[in-house]
Parts: C-alpha cells; sequence; structure tokens
C-alpha cells in the first residue's frame, strides 16, 4: 500500500510539474501576444488616426486677374483626426523642377491653417498671363511644385507633386508625387 502511495505521490508530482511547466509556457505565449498587440497599436495610431492631407481634384484655371491666371487646387484632411497647421510651399518655372527644390529660397509659402477630418480648403496661386500663352502657342513650358507640409500628434508629414502645364489639354498633369511620413519632431 505504501508503495502504491509512493508511486501516486511521484506521478502527481510529475502531473503539477507538467501543469506548471504548461503554465508557463501558456503565460510566455500570452506576454508575446500583448506585445505585439502594443505594436499594432502603436502602427494604427501613427497611420490611421492621424490626418492624410493630399490633393483632391485637378489644378484648376479660376480665371484672369492683373495679367496673370489664377488657379486653385483644392486639398482635403483624409485622416481621422485634424491637422493643426496646413502650409502649402508653391513654385513655378519654365524648366522642369525637381523635389530638392523644396529648399530654394524661391519657393514662396503660405500657411492654410487647421484642417478637420474630410475638411476641403482650396489654395490659389497666379502664373504669368503672358507664360501660359506661350506655353499653349508651344514657346514655352511650365512647371509647378506644390507641397503640403501638416503636423500632427506623431511629428510632421508631407504631401508634394510637381506638375507640368500641357497646352493640348490647357490643364496641368501631375508627374510627380510623394509622401514624407513623419519626421519626428516630438518624439
Amino acid at each position: 500500500m505504501d508503495e502504491i502511495l509512493s508511486t501516486l505521490g511521484e506521478i502527481g508530482s510529475i502531473g503539477t510539474a507538467i501543469g506548471t511547466l504548461a503554465l508557463v509556457v501558456l503565460f510566455w505565449k500570452t506576454i508575446m501576444q500583448l506585445e505585439e498587440t502594443v505594436k499594432v497599436s502603436k502602427i494604427q495610431s501613427n497611420y490611421r488616426f492621424r490626418p492624410w492631407i493630399g490633393h483632391l481634384n485637378r489644378i484648376e484655371f479660376t480665371g484672369t486677374k492683373d495679367d496673370k491666371d489664377q488657379f486653385s487646387m483644392t486639398v482635403k484632411n483624409y485622416g481621422e483626426l485634424p491637422s493643426s497647421d496646413v502650409t502649402v510651399r508653391y513654385m513655378s518655372d519654365t524648366k522642369q523642377l525637381k523635389r530638392d527644390e523644396l529648399k530654394s529660397d524661391k519657393i514662396s509659402s503660405f500657411n492654410l491653417g487647421p484642417l478637420l477630418p474630410n475638411m476641403e480648403k482650396k489654395y490659389w496661386f497666379y502664373i504669368d498671363s503672358k507664360s501660359i500663352k506661350d506655353s499653349k502657342s508651344g514657346d514655352a513650358q511650365i512647371f509647378v511644385l506644390l507641397y503640403f507640409e501638416y503636423r500632427h500628434h506623431s511629428g510632421t508629414s508631407g504631401y508634394g507633386l510637381i506638375s507640368k502645364y500641357d497646352r493640348m489639354t490647357e490643364n496641368f498633369v501631375h508627374y510627380d508625387m510623394w509622401l514624407d511620413e513623419n519626421q519626428t519632431d516630438n518624439a
């Protein structure tokens, strides 16, 4: 009888050890799952729950004023949170523009202010009417660079586009668009 109790005690000890080991493995897997959940939450916070500023439509001709043709572009916050501050940088030239010209002293800047989720704002810019006429006749080309920089909880982001005036359609064609994401300024 003592042998049977001793054997049952040993089997119970082995069962307890196996059960404890199983609990440790389950706790470890739970901790790993929580770690992944935190990573996903951080990604979601940085990319989903933030503003996403971009253009809504094409660049449109709106009229002529003081020998300058006025064009407008509508920008929209496609994100789920407001952007506290949207700044537009603009430049036009007769030569092909590149992204690094954002650092040029020829670029003009305008503050559009805050943009709430799904809110739209128009930005107007002017090009000399003579340049537009020269472009329509094929004597010149016109390029514009637009860059929308905006602040949000995880830093500063930007959306840029470079467009060329197409004399056949009398409209601007976007040939380069890019995003600058999370240029962190408050890590």
